[in-house]
């Protein structure tokens, strides 16, 4: 969460994170996915002050992220180019956020190589690599803009919230039963709630008793003092049974800018970690889905049973 994408950070420091394998799958604010494809359509966005007058912006048809700036233009194209795409017959149907961004970056991707700006949208890349990618709160970003738009129209997206949760739920589930789960959150927010989520619909709804994740870490500069979640430390997310207890020692909680940190990790992970083999979960959908309903059978038919 966060402004992350009009930094730049995609694509120096996100698409190779997907690249090399260090990405099995995202969620996302939905801002940081739209802003995501100004890069894609070598839109220019450009670094400025927060101390500037910002009536005079709006007369001049400037935005401002804090201390970036770019024309109205921008997010004009950016629309444009969206409305087209999602206008497209394969998006005329009922469909998660992760099936959304990876149709969209099919599209990005073609854009790029056209523009010759290859490798600059995290959106091109999870569609290369096959990295699902959620966005828990779809309507809150113009892309959800635009699908409302859209739907005046008789061909239009129609965003199932169900999809996502059981998608999500049943990576995380496959992860706790083959190996181990880890996360690593860049801000906080609906995308961090949505992540960690999955394990209380295992373990305290779906019954299937499964730890929280094994793996902690979060760059933040929210603080827990406040009750937000945003700030809430890996030791609240135990009581809820969203972090194994036994794995909190292991958690990092970094409290700074994730402008400052994603940086230096990523130059850190370049230099001293090797790629790491591509799991293109988005492909095994339905694989993940069936076992995690045939497991979950399993309880019923145990429950039955007595």
């Amino acid at each position: 969460s966060g402004a992350l994408t009009p930094t730049g950070l995609g694509s120096t420091a996100l698409v190779s994170w997907i690249e090399n394998g260090w990405i099995d799958y995202i969620v996302s604010t939905g801002a940081n996915l739209y802003h995501d494809l100004h890069f894609g359509l070598d839109l220019p966005l450009h670094r400025s002050t927060p101390f500037v007058d910002d009536v005079e912006l709006r007369k001049q048809s400037l935005i401002r992220i804090y201390d970036i700036v770019f024309d109205f233009d921008v997010l004009y194209k950016s629309d444009k180019y969206l409305y087209r795409v999602l206008q497209e017959k394969e998006f005329d149907k009922q469909m998660g956020t992760a099936e959304l961004h990876y149709r969209l970056g099919k599209y990005v991707d073609e854009t790029e190589k056209k523009l010759g700006c290859q490798g600059k949208t995290v959106l091109a890349a999870a569609y290369r690599n096959s990295v699902p990618c959620f966005c828990p709160s779809p309507g809150d970003s113009t892309i959800g803009l635009n699908i409302a738009a859209l739907s005046y129209d008789q061909s239009h997206p129609r965003i199932d919230p169900n999809v996502d949760v059981t998608d999500s739920t049943a990576i995380a589930y496959h992860a706790k039963t083959s190996s181990e789960s880890a996360v690593m959150i860049l801000g906080g927010g609906s995308p961090k709630n949505f992540l960690l989520q999955t394990i209380p619909l295992l373990d305290e709804i779906l019954e299937l008793h499964v730890k929280g994740h094994d793996y902690f870490i979060q760059i933040t500069d929210a603080r827990p003092d406040t009750g937000g979640l945003s700030g809430a430390t890996p030791w609240e997310a135990v009581s809820w049974g969203k972090v194994d207890p036994e794995m909190v020692p292991d958690s990092i909680v970094c409290y700074t800018d994730t402008t400052i940190a994603l940086p230096l990790m990523t130059a850190y992970l370049l230099n001293r970690v090797g790629p790491r083999p591509q799991k293109r979960l988005y492909n095994r959908r339905e694989e993940l889905h069936k076992q995690l309903a045939n497991d979950y059978q399993n309880v019923l038919r145990s429950k039955n049973a007595t």
